[in-house]
């Protein structure tokens, strides 16, 4: 069995991040999103891995390599265009040969991986197998109806009246007869070959196309919100390790990971939290569920429940909160002019200050 992950896209609703960055590599707990599905992929049995691949492709491969450091075989397969996730199967067909597959869209995180679907699907006879799971609003996701077995009889894609509470996760198991339905499909109102188009045809051709349920935690990381919910579940598990140094004047309290050449000076920490290597912590605050990259640099500032990507720096400002910060960032506080807010924001970004 082999695996398919979509690590193209072009990421909108994490802009302006996303400009300049793969969505897949915006890290939780200063990790990949798309390192911890590479993982899952990895404890499933699954070695061989075609990663596609957009505009942001040489940053996907730096991250990746050939896939060694994971235990994977990897193949880069480049889309010209986002064409949609039935484009990325139609593309990856000399690759996937007739070998079943898992497809995994990039930018999802599930906490406890995918190895009980994987297992399901190689112990059964089904043409496709569709992660699903319970959601409070189906208007915004694929949705799934299901027949009395589990077997799933129709799709809707972002319906206004959803008929269930089943919304599809970026993650599916096919056999070779996908192949047969993303050739057979045509391009959707906005001009893509949808997945849920591939399926639907599997199903009116009277293939197996069944359920199987999210087990544990599962977020979708195209939001900020999402990001720090994934960053606070990991930062849950982690366990204490000081590789840096902290000295007398410092307190840390809970579990905290401080990466090898990092230094806190005069500083509070308080966990769940990590520090990334040779970051430099100066007379500030780290509250809880934060995850400061490497090389960043705080000063007499303090953030809690925030990411901050390598290579950034807060001086002066407290406190940030619910933040994602990205690489190589400067904030720091205004000079010389009372009262004011001082910005230099780029397109697509967005800001909240207290009036």
């Amino acid at each position: 069995m082999k695996a398919l992950v979509l690590a193209g896209g072009r990421g909108t609703r994490l802009r302006p991040l996303t400009h300049t960055s793969a969505k897949q590599l915006v890290p939780v707990a200063n990790k990949p999103v798309l390192h911890y599905g590479l993982e899952a992929i990895r404890d499933a049995g699954i070695t061989v891995v075609g990663i596609v691949v957009g505009e942001t492709g040489a940053e996907v491969r730096a991250a990746v390599g050939d896939g060694s450091a994971f235990g994977l075989e990897v193949t880069y397969i480049q889309q010209e265009a986002p064409l949609g996730l039935a484009h990325c199967v139609l593309i990856a067909r000399d690759f996937l040969g007739d070998e079943p597959f898992v497809m995994y869209l990039g930018d999802n995180f599930l906490l406890d991986g995918i190895a009980g679907l994987v297992d399901a699907f190689r112990a059964s006879d089904h043409d496709a197998q569709i992660l699903l799971t319970k959601v409070t609003e189906p208007q915004f996701y694929g949705v799934a109806e299901l027949g009395p077995d589990g077997e799933i009889v129709a799709l809707q894609e972002k319906p206004e009246n959803p008929r269930s509470d089943l919304a599809i996760v970026g993650v599916y198991t096919f056999s070779p007869a996908i192949h047969e339905a993303v050739r057979a499909i045509v391009p959707s109102a906005r001009d893509e070959l949808e997945i849920t188009d591939a399926i639907t045809w599997l199903i009116d051709n009277g293939r197996r196309v069944h359920s199987h349920f999210v087990t544990g935690y599962w977020r979708d990381t195209g939001r900020l919100q999402d990001m720090l919910e994934c960053n606070r579940m990991v930062l849950e598990a982690i366990e204490t390790t000081v590789r840096g140094t902290v000295d007398a004047a410092s307190e840390i309290t809970g579990r905290v990971d401080i990466g090898p050449g990092a230094t806190v000076r005069g500083s509070v920490i308080r966990g769940p939290a990590v520090i990334g290597a040779n970051a430099r912590i100066d007379g500030s605050y780290v509250g809880p569920y934060t995850s400061i990259g490497e090389g960043c640099v705080l000063e007499e500032a303090g953030v809690e429940y925030s990411i901050i990507l390598a290579d950034s720096v807060v001086r002066g400002v407290s406190p940030l909160t619910r933040s994602l910060i990205g690489r190589n960032v400067e904030v720091t506080r205004a000079v010389g002019l009372p009262d004011t807010h001082q910005l230099m924001v780029g397109d697509h970004s967005r800001v909240q200050l207290r009036a």
